[in-house]
């Protein structure tokens, strides 16, 4: 009789630069109703713990931020066993005290996307709570972690999420500025509330790749400057991804897992 697929309980979305972690581990299959996931997650032992990691845009960075499965990314993970998601991206700055290099944990979420399906319940009245977006326990972990291994770490902040796949303009990025938002990127909506929508924990880790148009000066960001930037933190990340990550509690002792509790479910979930 063939063994049983690996299953996990802690999950990593994000770029190659974590591929590191998981060299060596076997993909595991997995179907979703929402189709394929950006790539099957592998699972590997870290500190203990069973961990999937999921390459948000898929093998050689194939797929656009407006055209990743979000839904099937999610599906799968929690199919496999996984109930706390640790997403890291790459942003841009809204200010220029936090430059290139600083590890923001944020606290909320403006989503600036459009035309990406939001929710996997389109019958039945399934209103998530959504006014803090993130995990507060997992948020607190990656803070303390980060903080004690000498990173320019921030608690809190708001990230807007924009629709890509360009760059904002010089005058969307100074808006986005006096609005008070403090860093852009386009992956975290609608990752954030499928999570939410499936009773996960999502706590987020955003690295600072360059300083958006309304903040520098010249032509703005450029991708090869973001993917220098990724590249140079890429090692140092993995590191705190996987103490993080061996780190986390199993006790989820946090909203998340009532999130649907109270709700008449349209799906029945995996």
């Amino acid at each position: 009789m063939p063994a049983a697929p690996p299953r996990a309980d802690i999950a990593v979305i994000g770029g190659s630069g974590l591929s590191t972690l998981f060299a060596g581990a076997e993909p595991v299959p997995v179907t979703t109703p929402y189709g394929d996931p950006s790539d099957l997650p592998r699972v590997s032992d870290i500190g203990g713990r069973s961990v999937a990691f999921l390459p948000r845009h898929g093998t050689g960075h194939r797929l656009p931020p407006h055209r990743i499965p979000y839904r099937a990314n999610l599906w799968a993970l929690r199919a496999i066993g996984v109930r706390q998601v640790l997403a890291t991206y790459a942003v841009g700055s809204l200010r220029t005290d936090r430059g290139p290099g600083t590890l923001v944990v944020p606290d909320q979420l403006v989503d600036r996307t459009s035309g990406r399906v939001q929710t996997y319940y389109d019958e039945g009245a399934v209103h998530v709570g959504f006014a803090e977006p993130y995990c507060p326990r997992g948020r607190n972990t990656v803070v303390t972690t980060a903080v004690q291994r000498g990173w320019a770490a921030v608690d809190g902040g708001t990230m807007v999420v924009v629709e890509g796949p360009r760059f904002s303009t010089r005058a969307e990025s100074r808006a986005h500025a006096a609005a008070g938002f403090d860093i852009v990127g386009m992956t975290g909506q609608p990752e954030a509330v499928l999570a939410r929508e499936l009773a996960l924990c999502y706590t987020p880790l955003a690295l600072v790749t360059d300083l958006d148009a309304g903040v520098a000066s010249g032509p703005g960001v450029s991708a090869a400057e973001v993917l220098a930037e990724v590249a140079r933190h890429a090692a140092r990340l993995a590191e705190l991804v996987a103490e993080v990550a061996a780190t986390l509690s199993a006790q989820r002792d946090c909203p998340c897992p009532h999130a649907i509790a109270a709700f008449t479910l349209p799906v029945q979930l995996p």
